[in-house]
């Protein structure tokens, strides 16, 4: 389901605690979706921000909590969002990832070179504030054509 408003606060600390960047959750250019267990608590989270000429996709915030890994569920929440992304008119899917490079291999993505992405997404929240924090340099950056997306 989209997340919603009400949603951040809870997604912000799932998020947290899945040690992944929680800058511009709230922004309207983030869109976000949510799993949740039947008790309401977050067990899965998806999203992307686009470009401003919407031709690229930011995939972001995609975690499953740790009781629900080797399941599937990263693989189908991240395959949501970039199906997302491709009804939003983006033509190319990025991301950042040092720790789960296999993982969005997997996915049909491929190393790319960090100074493309800045320049593709510069005006997305999580690349000024890798920017503003001299974090850029030390992070890995993904891509894939959405043309596929699988």
């Amino acid at each position: 389901m989209a997340a919603t408003d009400d949603d951040i606060s809870d997604v912000r600390s799932f998020l947290a605690e899945a040690d992944l960047t929680l800058s511009g959750l709230d922004a309207a250019s983030v869109r976000l979706w949510i799993e949740r267990d039947d008790g309401g608590r977050i067990v899965g989270a998806t999203g992307f921000e686009l470009s401003g000429d919407a031709r690229h996709a930011l995939i972001r915030s995609v975690a499953v909590a740790s009781d629900r890994r080797a399941q599937g569920r990263g693989s189908a929440l991240a395959r949501f969002a970039l199906e997302r992304a491709t009804d939003a008119g983006a033509g190319t899917a990025w991301l950042f990832s040092r720790r789960s490079g296999p993982f969005w291999q997997s996915l049909g993505f491929a190393r790319a070179d960090i100074a493309e992405l800045a320049a593709a997404l510069a005006d997305t929240h999580q690349v000024r504030l890798f920017r503003e924090t001299g974090q850029l340099d030390r992070e890995v950056a993904w891509s894939r054509p959405l043309a596929t997306a699988s």
